[in-house]
C-alpha cells in the first residue's frame, strides 16, 4: 500500500497563496481539482515516484578496512566549543571530533554553551549517551570523561579556527598549539574541506556523527513517547516561518496579518527588506522562507493527501500557521501531544533533541529550509535506510510565480521539480560519509 493513503489526490478546494514577489497582486488563486495534472499523475503521491540514486554510507569508513590503526599515545587533549542551537552544536562537535583524530589528539567530551535564544548551557550528558559514544568510537579515537590530575586545574588554551576562510590547514595553524599546551579548546572553521583529511580522520568523524551519536536515556524516552503518540503513517515537517527567521532573510511579504507584521518588525533590527528588483532577484535565489499556505499549496502539488498526519517539527512561534492547518488539519506538535507540565518543563536543547528524535523515525520527512537541523536529519535517515526526505524547493516556487504560473500549472510546475530532486536524491545526505548509490 503506498504511503499516507495511497493514490488519492487532493480534492478540489480552493487555496489562496500569497504572492511571493513585491509588485505582484496580492493572491494568487490557486484551483486544486480532480482534473489538474498533477492530481491525475498515475504514480499517485511523490514518495511512490521510482527513485534512481540513494545516498548511503560508505562501505569503506563501515568495514574500516585500510584504515589507520588508532596510535597508542597522542598528542594532547582537545575540547571542542559548541555554541547556538543543539543542531549547530552537533555540526561543530561533529567537525571537531574529525580535528582531533586529525591531530592525533584526545577527545574531551564538551560542554555546550549557552545559547543567545535560550539562555541554556548543558553538558554533553544532558544531551547524549556518554557510554555508547566512547564504545561505539573506541576504535577510531581516544575520548576521555575527565582531564588528568596534572592538567585538570588550568583552562584549555583556545584556538578560534570559526572565521578561517579557504584551504585551511589544522595540522599546519592548530598542531603546534596543541603540542605547546597540551590541552587546547578549539572552535571548527565553517568553511573546511573535510574532503582533504585522510581516511582515518573522515573515518572518525563519520563513526561519531552517524553511529556514535544517540541520546541519553532520559531523552530516549521521551522521544519514544512522544513518537508513539503519533498516527502512523505520518510526516514530519520542519517548517521555518519564524519572525526572526523572516527578519533575517530581509524578505518582504504581502498579506501578512498585523500582528505577524508587527513580530518580523520587532526581530528585524538593521535589516531592512530588500525592494524593487533586488528583491526579486533575491527571491527567485531561493532566500525567502515559505509561507505555511505556501508549503501546503506545495504539498498538495506533490500529491500529499490533506488528511496526513504532520508533525510540526517546529517552535510555537510560527507566524501565519493556520495556511497550513487549513488544508493539512491533522497537524501536531510536542505542546498538543504532551501535557502542559511536562512541556513547560523542557528547555530549548530537549525541544530540539525530540524534534530530531521523531523526524528521524518518522515515516516521510519533508523540510522548507536547508539548516543544521535538516542536515542532520536527512543524513541519519540516509544512515537508517530511510529515503522519504524532501526538501521544498523555494526558488522553483519564486521562479513560476514570478514567470506568472498558478493554479494546475503552478502545481505542475512544482511536482516536475521536486519529482526530479527525489529522483536523484539530491540533498539528501553529506556527501562526506555517504556514497552515491545508483538503484
Amino acid at each position: 500500500m503506498p504511503l499516507f493513503g495511497g493514490a488519492t489526490c487532493r480534492p478540489a478546494r480552493i487555496l489562496c497563496c500569497a504572492a511571493a514577489l513585491v509588485g505582484l497582486p496580492l493572491l494568487l488563486v490557486v484551483v486544486l481539482s480532480e482534473n489538474d495534472p498533477s492530481s491525475s499523475n498515475p504514480d499517485g503521491s511523490i514518495w511512490n515516484v521510482r527513485r534512481i540514486v540513494e545516498w548511503r554510507p560508505c562501505r569503506w569508513w563501515q568495514t574500516g578496512t585500510h584504515l589507520t590503526a588508532l596510535p597508542a599515545t597522542s598528542n594532547g587533549y582537545i575540547r571542542v566549543d559548541c555554541y547556538g542551537g543543539l543542531n549547530q552544536m552537533r555540526r561543530d562537535f561533529c567537525d571537531g571530533i574529525g580535528i582531533a583524530r586529525l591531530l592525533n589528539a584526545t577527545l574531551v567530551l564538551p560542554k555546550f554553551e549557552a545559547a543567545a535564544y535560550w539562555n541554556e548551557s548543558s553538558d554533553f550528558a544532558d544531551v547524549f549517551d556518554v557510554d555508547y559514544f566512547i564504545e561505539q568510537t573506541k576504535d577510531f579515537i581516544h575520548v576521555v570523561r575527565y582531564l588528568p590530575e596534572d592538567i585538570l586545574s588550568g583552562e584549555p588554551f583556545r584556538v578560534d579556527c570559526s572565521k578561517r576562510k579557504g584551504q585551511f590547514d589544522y595540522v599546519e595553524h592548530v598542531l603546534p598549539f596543541l603540542l605547546k599546551h597540551r590541552y587546547i579548546s578549539i572552535t571548527p572553521a565553517m568553511s573546511q574541506r573535510r574532503d582533504r583529511y585522510p581516511l582515518y580522520a573522515k573515518a572518525t568523524l563519520c563513526q561519531a556523527c552517524y553511529k556514535a551519536l544517540q541520546l541519553n536515556q532520559d531523552l530516549g524516552s521521551k522521544g519514544s513517547k512522544l513518537l508513539s503518540l503519533m498516527p502512523k503513517p505520518f510526516l514530519s515537517l520542519h517548517l521555518r516561518f519564524e519572525p526572526d527567521m523572516v527578519a533575517y532573510s530581509q524578505c518582504h511579504y504581502i498579506g501578512l496579518s498585523s500582528a505577524s507584521m508587527d513580530a518580523i518588525e520587532g526581530a528585524r533590527g538593521n535589516r531592512r527588506p530588500f525592494t524593487g528588483d533586488v528583491a526579486r532577484y533575491w527571491r527567485e535565489r531561493g532566500k525567502c522562507p515559505l509561507m505555511p499556505n505556501e508549503t501546503a499549496f506545495i504539498l498538495q502539488s506533490l500529491a500529499i493527501p490533506a488528511h496526513t498526519p504532520i508533525y510540526l517539527a517546529a517552535g510555537d512561534g510560527i507566524l501565519e500557521l493556520e495556511g497550513l492547518t487549513s488544508i493539512y488539519s491533522n497537524v501536531y506538535t510536542k505542546s498538543s501531544l504532551l501535557s502542559r507540565e511536562d512541556f513547560a518543563q523542557m528547555g530549548g536543547n530537549t525541544k530540539a533533541a525530540l524534534d530530531y528524535y521523531i523526524s528521524i523515525n518518522s515515516d516521510a520527512y519533508i523540510a522548507t529550509f536547508f539548516g543544521n537541523m535538516d542536515k542532520m536529519v536527512a543524513a541519519m535517515r540516509a544512515a537508517r535506510g530511510l529515503h522519504r526526505t524532501l526538501f521544498l524547493s523555494r526558488r522553483a516556487f519564486a521562479v513560476g510565480v514570478s514567470k506568472g504560473l498558478a493554479g494546475a500549472e503552478l502545481a505542475t510546475a512544482m511536482w516536475e521539480a521536486h519529482r526530479e530532486d527525489y529522483i536523484m536524491g539530491r540533498g539528501s545526505a553529506l556527501p562526506d560519509c555517504f556514497c552515491e548509490t545508483k538503484l
